[in-house]
């Protein structure tokens, strides 16, 4: 079992910057691929970026890339995801999510944090 439990959202103007986190249980963290998601209001949760285990490599979706930047302390149990240079489009609640990358594999969820960017 993996809990996930996000926070650093917030209210912030555009061209702003924020810095959520996402703290895991359990002693296999490192173990597992980490992402933040984010869902808008009546839109489709969409991805944002992905962390390996050991935290080597990341992956990004085109509309933050070069503005957001996600990282990892596996000593801590904890995801990071750096965002620079907000705009008001990216008001969304921000979740994290863990997974073994296993066929059929259930992923484990957070409950979200709410980020939003006024103009």
């Amino acid at each position: 079992q993996v809990q996930l439990v996000e926070s650093g959202g917030g209210s912030v103007q555009a061209g702003g910057s924020l810095r959520l986190s996402c703290a895991a249980s359990g002693r296999t963290f490192s173990n597992y691929v980490m992402y933040w998601f984010r869902q808008a209001p009546g839109k489709e949760r969409e991805f944002v970026a992905r962390i390996s285990g050991s935290g080597g490599i990341t992956n990004y979706a085109d509309p933050v890339k070069d503005r957001f930047a996600i990282s990892r302390d596996n000593a801590k149990n904890t995801v990071y995801l750096q965002m620079n240079s907000l705009k008001p489009e990216e008001t969304a609640v921000y979740y994290c999510k863990a997974a073994l990358e296993l066929r059929g594999e259930i992923p484990y969820w957070g409950r979200g944090t709410q980020v939003t960017v006024s103009s």
